[in-house]
């Protein structure tokens, strides 16, 4: 029995709101892509590096040029 191989980490292009990170980590994991903005979005109220975390991704993440 074959897997299908894993997708990579990357932003997707495609499907972006602000820099494609959201929706780049929910393919990758099969999430749903509004329910993990959703969840960041709410977790920005709470306190922690959530935002430069986001940022960091935006640079560190490459682009999915597909």
């Amino acid at each position: 029995m074959t897997y299908p191989a894993p997708r990579r980490l990357a932003r997707d292009t495609h499907h972006k709101m602000i820099a494609g990170v959201c929706a780049g980590i929910a393919r990758r994991y099969g999430l749903s892509t509004s329910g993990l903005r959703l969840a960041f979005v709410v977790s920005c109220v709470l306190p922690g590096p959530q935002f430069i975390a986001y940022l960091v991704l935006w640079v560190v993440m490459p682009r999915d040029d597909r």
